[in-house]
């Protein structure tokens, strides 16, 4: 068994795969804002799950990772600084971890199902913006710390953070509703005019072969992902192929599944 840990600023996910990636065991928890309190929690949780015998967990964290000492910088929606998250881990899951961040997990695993697309790009929205970068099914270690939604565009005369005016909290700050209740194409296409001063500026840099969306924003792909597609073919050149769009298959999921996914490409030897 394999376990994966997907801390979200709002809730925490723990779920228990079997050695072929299946999902047998999920529970979830809202995310305490005190670390301390997290791991009281997580521990509690752990310990009351159907299975206990890991041969290694996948932990996600939402922020900058220092992947040699197994600690986590900062965190973007907590206010949790360098914390030996890989370690304390461990004490409680009793296996070996691997912490990465969330995007790049969530990435890893949704391109485990295009075997076919050699780059993929794994854009998720949601409150900000995050972005991995996935080559032949394994993390670009060149882009792990790559933050998309971090990147300079020019928006109303001014040079902005794309997710300040692209983000889920930019929707809703706009229309003063969440993208669930938005149904007019009118006010899609003025969301996909923001969304795709970065999509091209991305696809711009790292020419994937496929484009992923995910995040709480990519769950309403069916209503804007065509409009996305459409104004970024406007703008192809020779030189800047406008790859194929997608939504993600496993929205929910995607993130523990890449725990599981990065966990078992590491430790998965030891099963």
């Amino acid at each position: 068994m394999y376990v994966g840990i997907d801390i979200g600023g709002t809730k925490t996910l723990v779920a228990v795969l079997t050695n072929a990636g299946e999902i047998v065991e999920s529970v979830k928890f809202p995310t305490p804002k005190l670390y301390s309190n997290f791991l009281l929690e997580l521990a509690h949780t752990v310990h009351h799950l159907k299975h206990k015998e890991f041969v290694a967990a996948g932990v996600a964290a939402p922020g900058r990772i220092d992947r040699k000492h197994g600690r986590v910088i900062d965190l973007g929606n907590l206010e949790w600084t360098n914390f030996p998250l890989q370690a304390d881990c461990e004490k409680i899951v009793k296996c070996p971890v691997i912490i990465e961040n969330d995007a790049n997990l969530a990435g890893l695993s949704e391109a485990q199902l295009h075997k076919d697309k050699d780059k993929v790009l794994y854009v998720t929205i949601s409150t900000g913006i995050g972005t991995g970068l996935v080559y032949k099914q394994r993390l670009n270690e060149g882009t792990l710390d790559g933050e998309g939604g971090q990147i300079r565009l020019p928006y109303k005369g001014k040079i902005e953070k794309w997710e300040k005016f692209a983000s889920g909290r930019a929707i809703y700050k706009h229309f003063g509703k969440k993208a669930a209740d938005i149904h007019d194409e009118a006010d899609w296409r003025h969301i996909v005019r923001n969304l795709s001063l970065g999509f091209f500026e991305l696809n711009a840099v790292y020419q994937p072969d496929l484009i992923i969306v995910g995040g709480s924003i990519g769950t309403y792909f069916d209503r804007w992902g065509h409009l996305l597609q459409a104004e970024l073919q406007k703008r192809e050149v020779p030189v800047i192929n406008i790859p194929k769009i997608v939504q993600a298959q496993r929205p929910e999921e995607a993130v523990v599944y890449g725990c599981y996914d990065l966990a078992k490409q590491v430790y998965g030897r030891h099963a």
